[in-house]
């Protein structure tokens, strides 16, 4: 349940990062916010679906 948590709030600030990068024509923040946000992105998605909400014992 932490870790889904976790995940959930990296991925929020990866998108506020992303967003932030493209709006200032940043493209090195743009490529590394990006990555972040999909890689932390997917292990949200899949912990969840894996792990279910809550957690099932």
């Amino acid at each position: 349940m932490g870790l889904v948590i976790i995940f959930a709030l990296v991925t929020i600030l990866a998108g506020f990062g992303t967003f932030s990068a493209l709006k200032n024509k940043n493209v090195l923040g743009l490529v590394f916010g990006g990555g972040t946000l999909l890689v932390f992105g997917w292990f949200t998605v899949m912990t969840i679906l894996h792990s279910g909400y809550p957690a099932a014992h």
